[in-house]
């Protein structure tokens, strides 16, 4: 809420002089230094008006090496976006890890209490182009770098903690699936078309990432509350050669919230820029988005207890059979300075890990340590990719590569090879012992087959856990977005193959797709023409459900286990109009500030507007620039003109938005009325009852009044707003 206080203006200093002939010699200027115009190569520019002519209405000369430089690096400037994950933004910051983990890593940067590793994070959509909307439904990707002194380690994950595929063999078929159809280019950043769910249908290994991406988790309310995860099992491997898996999480601390379906798309309408605006205006604020770094650790010997695959990425492991232990902290402190030279030009890999960390067998993650430095070869210009600054680590580099497209690092000596005696044998590898980098000598064997491990064919029973574990409300949005997604598919066998897979989950669950689709349900699943099922056809024989068994669940995969929860950075629309409750609304603020969120005022217009009390103040939106599903909730301020609002119909529609989308509304004195034309409620003044526990309603601004309020906010959404889907009897 912008306050305007009363200042003299100055006028502006009047210039003087006129400006001499170019034909004289001109005075000499000082220029500050850093903002003289120069050339790439350092020489000052006299003039960027005009290009080098043969007279001043004759043909351009090819000897104007200004103009040939700057449209040359114009013509240059786009480079090949990232086949997947292409809309994406980004931030500095710190790791600081809480208590030394030797005990489980020799890595230098877990090693000490309270030591602090500087990062860079990106987060984007996965399967929209860069210019596609941040409201998409789809997988979040969660990429950290750590700049450690041994060297880069590179975190490269999801919101989602497991992906649709086993083998990487199969990423490309995936990604052509999921991308717009080639025939027509459509549709942009969506899943919901006959390719991807054809190739779904087909991969009964994708059922358990289909529940996570049709749930809510693939509509995050911002980056800064969504989960992160490694998506991979790992190893950490401490100073005496011992390993353990691990899995890794991240933990935010605001807490895991969503937006609602309806919403996002009015969102990606009103501010498709929306997650990404989020974080940066966080920062900006001060309002530093954390993270909490935790790892679930498996010892070798407990690699075969589980009643599923630790290597096989469609899988989890249940936090109630392994807890997190939260280790460190990431912390987002600054955002980029320029958004290509950083946020586009940072290249994640895999394989770039630091001693103590190293590989498991997953077939997935194999494939990954191949292709990311393929993609970077192209897209980033040639093998020295390294050295573009956000790349360079902040450990010294020394090696034998040499030459290469953009390399910018400056060789000296005539040794380029290893051994060598002319350079006193440097560089000279590093022992381990001294911290070189050794590969944990992990024991294989087996014939070289193209085939799974069997504990690799139990598809449905995580998918049913997860499917299990959510709140009514969250079921609710997952059989919605499955009819949402399939009846965007034109072929109808492949919406019977995909009931057909979801019956295998629940039976409930595809009973109601398949009644939103007008099918029946199949008697029996599809057999897929592939080999992501036993050779003998027989998988129930081989599915392992002694823990994950069909009546597991798992509180944690349920979003309700982030309510109630701080409201820090939340914002909340305050509806004003003139000659409005000032001191009430004052009292709100002060509220919602106390607990870290925002009040921001929405007037009927922009410009001045002044309260009862005489105080003026600038409103931050009109009603026409705002829409509630820009806020996580909406108060209508009281005032003897608060009645205007009703005459607007963009007013009406704002409150009746915030309802729909089960947040909180709250209005005081006339402007309840407001809520009542909305249809909220009637004489809700007079009823002592409101609605619901998310609807506050009050004569006037009273202490219990912003209590309400904020544990409203508190709860994120009162999801039993919302109408059940049932079956018929």
């Amino acid at each position: 809420m912008a306050k305007e206080r009363s200042s003299e203006r100055s006028g502006s200093a009047q210039r003087s002089g006129a400006g001499a002939k170019r034909d004289q010699l001109e005075e000499h200027v000082e220029i500050p230094d850093g903002t003289s115009l120069t050339t790439d190569h350092g020489a000052p520019i006299n003039d960027d008006q005009n290009s080098l002519k043969a007279g001043a209405r004759g043909p351009s000369l090819l000897e104007d090496f200004h103009l040939r430089e700057k449209i040359t690096h114009f013509d240059h400037e786009r480079i090949p976006e990232r086949v997947v994950h292409a809309r994406g933004s980004a931030a500095h910051g710190v790791f600081e890890v809480y208590e030394s983990l030797s005990q489980y890593t020799r890595a230098d940067f877990l090693g000490a209490a309270g030591k602090q590793t500087p990062v860079f994070v990106r987060f984007s959509t996965v399967a929209g182009s860069r210019g596609s909307s941040d409201l998409a439904r789809d997988v979040r990707g969660f990429a950290v770098k750590f700049y450690t002194d041994e060297g880069n380690f590179d975190l490269v994950g999801n919101n989602i903690p497991v992906f649709f595929i086993q083998d990487a063999v199969k990423f490309p078929d995936l990604v052509h699936a999921v991308k717009p159809e080639p025939h027509n280019e459509m549709p942009q950043a969506a899943s919901a078309h006959d390719t991807f769910w054809d190739f779904i249908s087909l991969m009964p290994e994708s059922m358990h990432m289909i529940m996570w991406v049709m749930s809510d988790r693939a509509l995050p309310r911002s980056y800064r509350m969504m989960e992160g995860f490694g998506v991979h099992t790992f190893r950490l491997v401490n100073a005496r050669g011992k390993s353990q898996f691990v899995k890794f999480h991240w933990k935010p601390l605001l807490g895991v919230h969503a937006v609602a379906w309806d919403e996002a798309q009015k969102i990606s309408g009103k501010d498709p820029d929306f997650h990404r605006r989020d974080l940066w205006e966080a920062i900006e604020a001060g309002a530093f988005p954390e993270w909490e770094l935790g790892l679930q650790i498996v010892e070798e010997k407990d690699e075969f207890k589980f009643g599923f695959d630790l290597l096989d990425p469609t899988k989890i492991i249940p936090e109630e059979l392994v807890p997190v232990e939260r280790v460190g902290k990431l912390t987002l402190n600054r955002n980029p300075d320029n958004f290509f030279a950083e946020t586009e030009q940072v290249a994640f890999h895999v394989g770039n890990v630091v001693p103590g960390i190293d590989f498991s067998n997953d077939p997935l993650m194999q494939g990954r340590l191949f292709s990311y430095t393929d993609t970077q070869l192209l897209r980033l210009g040639g093998p020295n990719f390294h050295e573009i600054p956000i790349n360079r680590p902040v450990a010294p580099m020394h090696n034998n590569q040499r030459d290469g497209h953009m390399r910018q690092e400056i060789n000296r000596g005539r040794v380029s090879y290893n051994p060598n005696s002319l350079g006193g044998g440097c560089p000279m590898q590093v022992p381990q012992a001294a911290g070189g980098y050794v590969t944990f000598p992990a024991a294989t064997e087996g014939a070289k087959v193209r085939a799974r491990g069997e504990s690799f064919f139990d598809h449905y029973s995580q998918a049913r856990m997860f499917f299990m574990s959510q709140a009514e409300h969250e079921r609710q949005h997952i059989i919605k977005a499955l009819r949402f997604e399939l009846g965007k598919v034109e072929t109808v066998e492949i919406r019977e193959r995909m009931v057909g897979h979801l019956a295998q989950i629940d039976a409930t669950l595809a009973q109601l797709v398949a009644k939103g689709l007008g099918i029946a349900v199949p008697k029996r699943a599809t057999p897929p023409p592939n080999m992501s099922v036993p050779a003998d056809g027989n998988a129930k024989a081989h599915q392992h459900r002694d823990i994950a068994d069909r009546e597991a669940v798992s509180v944690p995969l349920s979003m309700m286990d982030s309510v109630p929860g701080p409201i820090a950075t939340r914002k909340v629309a305050i509806m004003v109009t003139k000659e409005f409750d000032g001191a009430g609304v004052a009292a709100v603020v002060r509220a919602l500030e106390a607990e870290g969120a925002q009040g921001l005022l929405v007037a009927p217009e922009l410009g001045d507007i002044s309260a009862d009390n005489g105080d003026v103040y600038v409103p931050e939106f009109s009603i026409l620039t705002a829409s509630s599903v820009l806020f996580d909730a909406v108060y209508v301020a009281d005032g003897e003109k608060a009645v205007e609002w009703l005459a607007e119909a963009d007013a009406v529609e704002f409150v009746k938005d915030a309802y729909k989308h089960c947040k909180a509304v709250a209005a005081t004195g006339r402007g309840v009325e407001l809520l009542e034309e909305a249809e909220i409620g009637t004489g809700m003044l007079d009823d002592p009852e409101p609605a619901d526990e998310a609807t506050i309603v009050g004569a006037k601004v009273t202490r219990g009044f912003t209590q309400k309020l904020v544990a409203a906010v508190a709860n994120h959404r009162l999801w039993s707003r919302e109408p059940e889907l049932h079956l018929p009897l």
